[in-house]
């Protein structure tokens, strides 16, 4: 590899480690949108309690708000660790040229550095899983309080929102086996 090679390889390291970082706020920026939904959604829910006509859909429609946002927040997740593990496998070929990443430390290479990097990403998806359990339990909480006629056991809404509730929390709990993991060993 000649010197020009070695500084485009450079400069493409660098916008791909422009492009993880963006795609972490990102995902910080979906958590921020999960939750400012599930607050607008229990404000309508408290707020339609002065407006609601007898026998009026709308209670229902807006838990399922809650369903619907945390099936979204699940899919964004995903789209963005996809996103980061393939960035990360590029830099890790980057990383790798010229057997660099014998001479180097190179965090998307070395199982060292990416094993603890994952394991303190997790977190992210932990306090996802974990908002997602505790907005949609406060939602259909709000529900319960403040429209006990609303909330029947057998009602659909509410069997939906359980079943949702349980698969996104799951699904958020699970993320991290897509998390990048590089195919040459520790050095």
């Amino acid at each position: 590899m000649n010197t020009s090679d070695r500084v485009s390889a450079n400069y493409r390291y660098i916008a791909a480690y422009n492009e993880v970082n963006a795609r972490i706020v990102q995902r910080q920026h979906a958590l921020s949108l999960y939750i400012t939904l599930v607050v607008g959604l229990i404000a309508a829910l408290v707020a339609s309690k002065r407006i609601e006509q007898p026998n009026t859909p709308l209670i229902e429609w807006l838990i399922y708000g809650f369903s619907i946002a945390s099936v979204c927040l699940v899919l964004l997740n995903y789209k963005y660790e996809q996103t980061l593990t393939n960035l990360r496998r590029y830099l890790s070929e980057l990383e790798q040229l010229n057997n660099s990443s014998l001479e180097l430390p190179s965090y998307n290479t070395e199982t060292r550095w990416t094993v603890n990097a994952n394991k303190a990403r997790r977190f992210h998806d932990f306090a996802c899983a974990m908002l997602v359990g505790a907005c949609n339990v406060i939602g259909l909480g709000v529900l319960y309080r403040i429209y006990p006629e609303h909330f029947q056991p057998s009602s659909l809404v509410i069997w939906v929102t359980g079943i949702v509730t349980l698969g996104s929390v799951a699904a958020l709990v699970l993320m991290t086996q897509f998390s990048h993991k590089p195919k040459r060993k520790s050095v």
